[in-house]
């Protein structure tokens, strides 16, 4: 199929955006933004504001080109402001609890052998030997493959000073250093049961399982937001587990208030949740999780007919006792 759209300049992309119902109050604020955000960007914050068409049995089947009455453009800006400040205050949580979970796994493997996340028998055998199919790497060859690749093109100062004076092999004190989310998630998933407990229990989760899970959907949260990708209600794909009734108080809080687990967990709100659980692990007297609460009560009100609120981000309406 082939693409037939032409190219529009931003005073054509105003126009025509002003042709399909939106409203602008100002031009010249309206251009400033096609021009600084871009237009392709900003349409996945007005997305929600376009008209919903039907099929024949009442059901919403997609959207149209309209915009719903009233509609302004700066409904779609402060979302996008909104969104970009709430993705700024996760990269400043998950940078503190990346760090930490470096400290926790360096030391813990660390202690058993200075390169045991190069040994295989070091971590969990059946965990390390997993593959995605017949014929594919296991979860440690592929891993360790990364790792090789990573740390041998880190141009880092301390890397270059470790080889120079020890040698090519990077202990995991070091070696930890070089690697992104990703890669330690994916190693803390090889390593042994009680190990994984060990470090799940620091962070006040009794399941080492869906402390695991968490990892891995924080890497994907860190993903979506270093890409400066849209997160506020987006459909989470990488989902987190949830420990049983009863393991989190907070997580019974937000299960009372209606909302189902598979709900919970297909919304962002949960995500920020398990960041604020982090950090308040990490350090009791964090400030944090106050400034994201300040932050998501000035959720902005907009001018169109359409309603939006918190709510589809996955936020119960329990969640300003956090």
């Amino acid at each position: 199929m082939t693409y037939t759209r032409p190219w529009l300049s931003f005073k054509d992309q105003l126009e025509h955006l002003k042709s399909r119902g939106l409203v602008v109050t100002d031009d010249s604020a309206a251009l400033k933004a096609l021009e600084q955000f871009g237009y392709y960007r900003l349409s996945a914050y007005w997305y929600p504001f376009r008209q919903k068409k039907f099929d024949a049995e009442g059901r919403v089947s997609g959207v149209t080109d309209d915009f719903i009455p009233n509609t302004e453009l700066k409904d779609s800006v402060q979302l996008y402001l909104f969104d970009k400040k709430l993705r700024l205050l996760l990269l400043d949580a998950l940078e503190r609890i990346e760090i930490a979970l470096r400290v926790d796994i360096a030391h813990l493997l660390g202690r058993l052998d200075t390169f045991a996340h190069t040994k295989q028998d070091k971590l969990h055998k059946s965990f390390a030997n997993k593959t995605k199919g017949s014929g594919k790497p296991t979860a440690f060859n592929a891993w360790n493959q990364k790792r090789t690749y990573v740390e041998a093109r880190s141009k880092e100062d301390f890397v270059e000073h470790y080889k120079t004076n020890h040698g090519p092999d990077l202990p995991i004190w070091v070696a930890v250093e070089t690697w992104d989310f990703g890669a330690l998630s994916q190693l803390f998933a090889m390593m042994k049961v009680k190990h994984q407990t060990q470090i799940a229990r620091k962070y006040g989760v009794p399941d080492w399982e869906a402390f695991q899970s968490w990892m891995r959907s924080l890497n994907y949260l860190r993903n979506i937001c270093a890409h400066h990708s849209r997160l506020w209600n987006r459909n989470i794909i990488d989902q987190p587990s949830l420990p049983a009734p009863g393991a989190l108080p907070w997580l019974d809080q937000l299960r009372s208030s209606g909302l189902t687990d598979a709900e919970l967990k297909s919304r962002p709100f949960l995500l920020v949740a398990i960041c604020r659980h982090m950090v308040l692990q990490l350090n009791p007297s964090s400030e944090w999780h106050n400034r994201m609460r300040e932050h998501l009560n000035e959720f902005p009100t907009v001018a169109s007919d359409y309603s939006i609120s918190i709510e589809a981000m996955g936020a119960p309406n329990c969640w300003h006792t956090w």
